[in-house]
């Protein structure tokens, strides 16, 4: 229904990718006067920021890149892997932590146990509607769960919560991830360009993953595959923007990029960070205590020594030593 009211309104569709939108930043950058500009991305916007470099690399000064998804990242195919690597490390955390493992002694078997229940049938919960004082009843399936459970972890302080969430669906509570679910979605469709993103999804990324991938990239993990057939269900309707040939080929450029990645980062994890700067001879990859994007005090200083000279050269990282996450929520 809604590609069909797209295409009935003149949009077309194959016009919309990050290839058109970095020519169509370029053609402001000229539009303003500017000679050299810098780019700061975080999450999509690294893609946006490396196409736009590989395009037009002589008008850019230096680039940010919180959160790399490069072009190698097939979303949503690695995002299991994401989700699992960050859920073993919460877990982990928990379990050498003397208030979280006291809290949560069995929270690994727990996971299990609940994940195993809504295999064979959904939970119910209760929510509250918006502006409604009813609570609601709906059903939370094995794939909600463990969905909201991967959103929550792209939030360093959410992840605190994650051990938690799963003590209270074990114990029949599923209240709580109920509430995170529908928040989540709603905030997903009024915070995404869900159209925007089918249209680069489907070409850029979709159309460059090998079916036989899925299992293995997927079948280990809490996740599965529910995200990646998700988005290939839809891709298999959705007109494809017009890409370059190369448009699969990973960025090299000599321009000064600084790369950053979170530790517990659930969806682009320093993996990709690390396979950005490999082609980038020019750049420096920071690894932090934190999620899908990180902040705070020491990050924010390291940024500013960047953009102040331009350069990655000499940046004093010590700082990121001292970094930590917050304490887990228990109760």
């Amino acid at each position: 229904e809604a590609l069909a009211r797209l295409q009935e309104e003149g949009f077309d569709l194959t016009q919309y990718s990050t290839f058109h939108a970095a020519d169509d930043l370029n053609e402001i950058r000229i539009a303003l006067g500017y000679d050299k500009i810098n780019l700061m991305g975080g999450s999509y916007g690294t893609r946006a920021s490396l196409v736009y470099m590989k395009l037009h690399p002589e008008t850019v000064r230096g680039a940010i890149l919180n959160g790399v998804a490069p072009i190698a990242f097939h979303n949503p195919l690695y995002h299991a892997y994401g989700a699992h690597r960050a859920m073993e490390m919460v877990l982990d955390e928990c379990a050498a932590d003397p208030d979280c493992s006291k809290a949560f002694p069995e929270v690994r078997a727990q996971l299990d146990a609940v994940l195993e229940r809504l295999e064979k049938a959904p939970a119910d919960a209760f929510v509250q509607l918006r502006g409604s004082p009813d609570r609601v009843p709906v059903k939370v399936s094995r794939n909600t769960f463990a969905e909201t459970l991967r959103m929550m972890m792209y939030s360093a302080l959410n992840s605190r919560s994650v051990p938690l969430f799963i003590h209270q669906a074990f114990e029949g509570n599923f209240d709580p991830i109920a509430a995170q679910a529908l928040r989540r979605n709603r905030a997903l469709l009024t915070g995404l360009a869900m159209a925007m993103l089918h249209c680069v999804v489907c070409a850029e990324d979709i159309d460059l993953i090998d079916p036989a991938e899925i299992e293995a990239e997927t079948g280990y993990t809490y996740f599965g595959d529910f995200r990646v057939r998700q988005q290939m269900a839809i891709c298999d309707f959705w007109p494809r923007s017009n890409l370059p040939e190369d448009h699969g080929d990973p960025v090299s450029v000599e321009v000064p990029v600084l790369l950053i990645s979170g530790t517990i980062d659930a969806v682009t994890p320093p993996r990709w960070g690390e396979e950005a700067a490999s082609h980038l001879p020019n750049s420096l990859h920071v690894v932090a205590p934190g999620a899908h994007g990180v902040g705070g005090e020491c990050i924010r200083s390291i940024i500013d020594t960047f953009m102040n000279t331009g350069s990655v050269a000499g940046i004093d990282t010590s700082c990121v030593a001292d970094m930590r996450l917050a304490p887990f929520e228990l109760k």
